[in-house]
């Protein structure tokens, strides 16, 4: 592969590193540059699955101290659900052709935006003291659906995740800590069965991963003091964008 992609893949990383601290959809940047870079879709998903965990993992222990349960949820119990789902994700990958999934990519990809679109500037605000919308057993079933959707996809898990959180009456900053350390965990069983069963380009992974875990150690600090709203408009417009881009390269 030529210097420009190793370039643009590592930029891609350094990016995709801060945004998943910040606000999840960091894979909507590295898994269009890993296309450019030549790797067709399913290749180019589990790459970026792969490349982006050790920054998961550095960034999830970094701010650990801000992550809580939900819903009256114990951290734990989402911990539990989340690894349970990821694998189950990572085996339906793995069991789809590549045909297939290259088809699903843009509808993927439009429903993690359209949910961080919707829970980010739509859904309505609850007046101070009322009960969350989402309860206990709806909190645990929708965790579960999101680690199945990560650990096959990726895309906009944080972005879900941090809907799914927010819903479950969870502010904004430690939902942002808890889905790093949740994305983390869905993912560690993806990425066995990913290493396991296929053929990875070490070398995109190792550029990735090491300017992924640079990037993801600045987004916490930004995580920590910055404003959400202009991060959110950031992460609603990098996913209409490739929404349809993808569906026309499709």
């Amino acid at each position: 592969m030529s210097v420009l992609s190793y370039t643009v893949v590592g930029l891609a990383g350094l990016w995709a590193g801060a945004q998943n601290a910040i606000a999840g959809g960091g894979s909507f940047v590295t898994f269009p540059s890993l296309l450019f870079a030549g790797l067709d879709p399913r290749a180019a998903n589990i790459t970026s699955t792969i490349a982006l965990f050790p920054g998961q993992v550095t960034t999830g222990v970094a701010g650990r101290s801000m992550a809580e349960g939900a819903a009256g949820l114990s951290f734990k119990t989402l911990v539990v659900v989340s690894l349970i789902g990821g694998a189950l994700g990572g085996v339906l990958l793995l069991a789809t052709p590549v045909s297939i999934f290259t088809h699903l990519v843009p509808w993927l990809i439009m429903f993690a935006t359209l949910v961080f679109i919707w829970g980010n500037f739509f859904a309505q605000k609850r007046p101070d003291g009322a009960p969350p919308p989402v309860g206990r057993k709806t909190a645990v079933f929708l965790q579960f659906l999101i680690a199945i959707y990560g650990g096959y996809f990726g895309g906009g898990i944080g972005i879900l995740m941090l809907a799914a959180l927010t819903a479950a009456g969870m502010a904004v900053r430690a939902a942002g800590a808890t889905k790093n350390v949740l994305g983390a965990v869905m993912n560690f069983s993806a990425v066995l069965l990913f290493l396991a069963e296929s053929r990875v380009p070490w070398g995109m992974v190792g550029v990735l991963a090491v300017t992924a875990v640079i990037g993801g150690q600045l987004g916490v600090i930004i995580l920590r003091r910055a404003p959400m709203t202009w991060l959110r408009v950031i992460v609603a417009a990098i996913g209409t964008l490739l929404t349809i881009g993808m569906f026309l390269r499709a």
